[in-house]
């Protein structure tokens, strides 16, 4: 819970520095089993080598012996030799015959024991079974590290004549000494470059932070009502440079959807307003309706005050009518549409971000190109791409297996073909010439009141929409319009 509660830049700098302190660990650590590794192996090389050297030595000796070579005569074959090649070699020699027992050592002072004086059977057992007729045993004592090899040799016709031991002690001083020495000097190189870390970690981690700052400061200035500005930063990292994007991309979002906001408030407004004057054409028509009413009951033709009854009822009416002309007007005033816009802009763009308010995954969208340019109001298309697609999706039935509305954007010669294209019920050839009529819908086909409003937007633009459709099949629309 305390890490979350840190800053940003704080949770960077220990990250850096703990980095840094873990790759150290994990060096040394290497370094550590790599040199072990190598003390290892250098230790089994060497033993082979003296093993091999010795091997060669007793070889030459036995042929140059007098005795008769056979195992019982091996402590007079090598009685007064074995003493210098262990010199030599600074290692001790035991020669065991071939049942595991002791025949003759180099060491001058030999205390007999069982452990000394014969071989494992084990060991006997493995000497014998390996193909190399070698076995190397290996033990602790008093934190030291013994190796014991034990082998044949041969006599002149490769017959096994006795064993072969040799104790070998493990003397690590030298390698220890290196591995300390190379530990203290990576030591001092961490500490520079802990340093080094420290230094980078406090200037990153400020960089990283002074963006994000700049950008929390943007997103906490962003209002609905107004225009937001764009964040402009120059040579970010490509991460930061995602996110801005994203909140660019955002701003463009959010202007469409307070236009589209702004659209939906006025139809509200339009549907109040029609309310209201219904209401208000309600009132004067009540007493037109009586004064009418009345006028035919009583009229007279004989009556003396006959012309004073008629300017009577005649100015009734005209109070009456006037009353309406005035609502009329200021209906009239109120209802006064925006002029459509003319503006250059990237139709795969708006048709894509048009679609970005729809939730249904079954919707796709392609285009033969990024930037298809054209004249057109910005609203205006977003409202017949989001009104040809919301058909689309009333027309396909909720039992539908596999829904599909594929949107596709494309040129031919100089204009631009938008395709909605959906599998749904299709619509009967029945209602096909009814398509674009105001007030014309049916539920079963999913078709709105809105194909009127599409059909006008496109053809103020020099643009045309048409459409095909096939009963169970599904319906494609096709809106075209000059490009750029």
């Amino acid at each position: 819970m305390r890490l979350q509660k840190l800053s940003l830049r704080v949770r960077i700098f220990f990250a850096m520095i703990l980095l840094v302190l873990i790759a150290s660990i994990l060096i040394a650590a290497v370094t550590i089993y790599q040199y072990n590794e190598e003390a290892r192996d250098y230790h089994r090389e060497r033993l082979e080598r003296k093993e091999a050297a010795i091997i060669s030595h007793l070889d030459k000796i036995i042929e140059k012996t007098t005795w008769e070579i056979i195992t019982p005569n091996v402590p007079f074959i090598f009685k007064s030799e074995i003493y210098n090649i262990a010199d030599i070699h600074s290692l001790r020699i035991n020669l065991y015959d071939l049942d595991g027992t002791l025949l003759i050592t180099s060491k001058a002072s030999f205390t007999s024991d069982s452990i000394s004086r014969c071989i494992k059977t084990d060991i006997l057992n493995e000497i014998s079974n390996t193909a190399a007729h070698r076995y190397v045993v290996k033990n602790e004592k008093n934190g030291e590290t013994f190796q014991s090899s034990y082998r044949y040799i041969y006599d002149q016709k490769s017959k096994p004549l006795a064993i072969l031991n040799l104790p070998y002690l493990e003397n690590d001083e030298f390698l220890n000494k290196e591995l300390n020495e190379f530990l203290e000097r990576l030591a001092y190189a961490y500490l520079f470059m802990m340093l080094i870390a420290i230094i980078l970690a406090l200037l990153l981690s400020k960089y990283i932070t002074k963006t994000l700052k700049t950008i929390s400061d943007k997103i906490n200035e962003t209002r609905l009502e107004k225009r937001n500005k764009k964040i402009n930063i120059q040579s970010s990292s490509e991460e930061i440079s995602t996110l801005v994007n994203s909140y660019n991309s955002m701003i463009d979002e959010l202007e469409e959807s307070a236009v589209k906001l702004a659209t939906s408030e006025r139809e509200q407004a339009w549907r109040e307003m029609a309310k209201q004057v219904a209401h208000e054409i309600k009132n004067p028509l009540t007493p037109m309706r009586l004064s009418v009413q009345s006028f035919q009951r009583k009229f007279d033709p004989n009556d003396a005050n006959i012309h004073q009854k008629v300017d009577e009822y005649s100015q009734t009416l005209i109070q009456q009518i006037d009353t309406m002309s005035s609502i009329a007007s200021a209906f009239s005033n109120f209802a006064k549409m925006p002029a459509q816009q003319s503006e250059t802009l990237n139709v795969s763009t708006i048709v894509k971000l048009a679609l970005d308010i729809f939730s249904e995954a079954y919707i796709s969208f392609s285009t033969e190109d990024e930037d298809i340019m054209a004249n057109f109001d910005r609203t205006q298309l977003i409202r017949v791409i989001t009104n040809l697609v919301k058909n689309g999706i009333q027309a396909i039935p909720d039992e539908q297996e596999n829904p599909r509305i594929d949107v596709h954007v494309t040129t031919e010669n100089d204009m631009v073909k938008i395709s909605i294209e959906d599998n749904g019920i299709g619509i009967s050839a029945d209602n096909k010439h009814k398509i674009f009529e105001p007030k014309f819908t049916t539920k079963s086909s999913g078709m709105g009141l809105g194909l009127a409003m599409v059909k006008n937007i496109v053809e103020t633009y020099k643009g045309n929409i048409t459409f095909t459709s096939q009963q169970g099949k599904g319906t494609i629309f096709m809106v075209t319009f000059p490009k750029l």
